[in-house]
């Protein structure tokens, strides 16, 4: 039995990015996440009006009179979030921690992929595999989707992308859209990210803190690593500290930017405390515009 308090915040996610899904992103997630092509769906006679191209001459010859062959559009799409568990995602100074922001996201794209008709399904890691939920359809299926990323109690507090990423080319054999949801505050993933990006629709999406990029002035304060455990103490009075600190995180990030558009992955970059609507919609409304070529699609604070 989940606590009441999960259950209010599984609820208060639902509501809230069910008005999106409504009013924004579902058709825009059909413009841009399409289905594989075209399948065989019957055959049936031939009726006038219809393209002759279409004609199954095998049958036609059987039966003595014309038949066609009739393909629809193969909608249907697997959808995968990969999410990081590790011990950095507890973390946040504003209302709430980047683990709970993540949840948010993919409760909305699961919603928008769900209400398409598509599957979804979930591995939640660290630095080992924490959790897997195979991809299934319907409402009760992303709420447990939600329930999963927001209780989970993983075991390992470390990040191993690579191990994800090989698992998840284990478990999913064909074509899928792949939401993969870190801080990506790790080393050694670009060739587990290029491997994974020929195979699947791969989008990374980055959550962090504004806190990572900009230090307040707090006089002495003790700096813990969640992954590791190692601790620093840090004076944040010290104005050449602080810059040296925003210089260092900006460009850590510019390096996972130029990594992602180098290996052709499309990203979406989000933080706590800020709308994350608007980098989701600019992502889709460039990608849709796009339309399956040119440039990867890199959606970050106050980009257009």
């Amino acid at each position: 039995m989940l606590p009441k308090e999960i259950l209010k915040k599984i609820k208060h996610i639902e509501i809230r990015t069910k008005r999106l899904v409504d009013d924004v992103f579902s058709g825009e997630y059909q413009s841009v996440f399409k289905g594989r092509g075209m399948e065989f769906a019957e055959v049936r006679e031939y009726l006038p009006g219809d393209d002759v191209r279409s004609i199954d001459w095998n049958v036609t010859a059987r039966m003595g009179h014309p038949y066609i062959k009739k393909f629809e559009e193969e909608r249907e799409l697997t959808v995968m979030f990969v999410v990081d568990a590790s011990g950095s995602g507890r973390f946040g100074t504003t209302e709430r921690f980047k683990s709970e922001l993540a949840a948010e996201l993919c409760a909305l794209l699961a919603f928008s992929a769900t209400r398409n008709n598509d599957r979804v399904g979930l591995i939640i890691f660290t630095d080992r595999i924490e959790k897997v939920v195979p991809p299934q359809k319907g409402r009760r299926h992303v709420l447990r989707v939600i329930r999963e990323i927001l209780y989970s109690e993983p075991e390992g507090t470390g990040t191993d992308i690579p191990a994800a990423i090989d698992y998840l080319s284990k478990v999913v054999r064909r074509h899928a859209v792949v939401f993969l949801v870190s801080d990506f505050v790790a080393e050694g993933y670009e060739r587990a990210l290029a491997t994974a990006a020929k195979r699947f629709d791969l989008v990374a999406v980055e959550v962090n803190d504004p806190r990572e990029f900009d230090l307040p002035n707090a006089g002495l304060i003790d700096l813990v690593d969640p992954e590791t455990g190692g601790r620093v103490m840090v004076d944040t009075s010290d104005r050449r500290f602080r810059e040296r600190f925003a210089t260092e995180t900006a460009r850590l990030a510019e390096e996972r930017e130029r990594l992602f558009g180098r290996l052709g992955v499309d990203s979406i970059a989000v933080r706590v405390g800020e709308p994350y609507a608007e980098p989701l919609e600019r992502f889709f409304r460039l990608r849709a515009r796009r339309a399956g070529g040119g440039a990867t699609t890199r959606i970050g604070r106050g980009q257009a």
